[in-house]
């Protein structure tokens, strides 16, 4: 069997949720996926221009590939996936086609695989601009319709693709995501804190994170209850970042918080190592690996009590209202001043982040290739 997988996202170097998705799969597929099939990565050339001659480029990748496993890089200006990815299925079709990150291609093999990760633009509308949430609409429900499997990240994208794109139960297959256990199994760098105590956030600072609110939570504990902490916020700027960049700068409490970026994975866990509680009150997500990240380093989160965040972080997590400031504020505050029920919420953490794995997801996307 020939299995191709669209690799177009997996080996950026600044990766955010998606795209960690498309890299951890394919990582972990190479050990999984039979030795008698044979494995194509689709992936995107680039042009250079060296030694006055182009020169197409493939993209780096830090892990090696079974001998079974090859790259095939493709190029376009626009439209790679539709027309370039479409292009290569006439000319090389495969058996089976896996698409991690949602967009299909219009030509496809009829066994087409493909994952849905939220629909995060139907719920927060606010937060995409209307071409992006129209481009997001029209190529989910085409790939929905279109392919002969849909995977969802959690029950709630399963229930959210049901009811509003009525997409037949039958074809749809929840497969969790993971986390990266690599950086989290060093019980010296576990112990590891950082000399000021921090609220941590992250994620990219969009509206649909609700970055606004955690900065008016944040005053409010600063004000009334006079904790010592900053705040910190990871993660690259997105849709709506000026009216972040407002509040920000115009908060009571600006000197304490620090706005970091996008920072490198080895920084992200020792920030994460060190925080008193991973702030994570997001509007929609349709999975939320960095709840399960901050539960594996023990971590206390408080998150939204929508979407599947609740599904996720089980009872290792306090579950707050996102559009309420109050509710916010509350849920931090009984992490901060009771201990014993911090204790608790870390040991109910430790339990829930073991029902999640890469491996177990690359093998259960395995089953469906057969």
């Amino acid at each position: 069997m020939i299995i191709g997988i669209d690799a177009s996202r997996a080996f950026l170097k600044r990766r955010t949720g998606i795209e960690e998705y498309a890299y951890q799969t394919i990582k972990h597929l190479r050990s999984v996926v039979a030795e008698t099939d044979t494995v194509v990565l689709y992936v995107r050339q680039e042009i250079s221009w060296e030694n006055r001659r182009i020169k197409f480029v493939f993209p780096e990748i830090d892990f090696s590939l079974p001998s079974n496993w090859s790259i095939r890089g493709i190029w376009a200006p626009r439209f790679w996936t539709q027309i370039a990815l479409s292009i290569e299925m006439i000319r090389n079709r495969p058996d089976v086609l896996f698409i991690p990150a949602h967009t299909m291609p219009i030509i496809h093999p009829k066994k087409t695989l493909v994952t849905v990760h939220g629909l995060e633009y139907e719920f927060c509308k606010g937060s995409y601009s209307f071409l992006d949430r129209l481009y997001m609409r029209l190529s989910i429900r085409f790939s929905c319709f279109a392919s002969e499997t849909v995977i969802c990240v959690s029950e709630n994208t399963k229930k959210d693709v049901i009811r509003l794109y009525a997409v037949p139960e039958d074809k749809i297959h929840v497969i969790y995501e993971g986390y990266e256990k690599q950086l989290t199994d060093n019980s010296q760098q576990l112990t590891e804190k950082q000399e000021k105590p921090y609220l941590l956030f992250i994620g990219r600072l969009e509206e649909r994170k609700n970055i606004v609110r955690i900065i008016e939570a944040f005053d409010v504990l600063k004000r009334k209850y006079d904790i010592p902490h900053r705040l910190i916020l990871i993660g690259k700027p997105g849709y709506g970042y000026e009216r972040i960049a407002f509040s920000i700068l115009h908060s009571p409490s600006s000197i304490y918080i620090t706005e970091m970026g996008y920072v490198s994975e080895e920084e992200k866990w020792k920030l994460l190592r060190g925080a008193d509680i991973f702030l994570f009150p997001s509007l929609y997500e349709g999975f939320g690996i960095p709840v399960l990240e901050a539960q594996s380093v023990r971590v206390p989160v408080v998150t939204s009590d929508v979407s599947s965040l609740p599904e996720v972080g089980g009872e290792g997590a306090v579950y707050v209202d996102p559009e309420s400031v109050e509710s916010i504020v509350e849920g931090v505050r009984m992490v901060l001043s009771d201990k014993e029920f911090r204790d608790g919420i870390i040991e109910k953490a430790t339990k829930n982040v073991s029902r999640f794995s890469w491996s177990q997801c690359a093998e259960e996307i395995t089953h469906l290739f057969v």
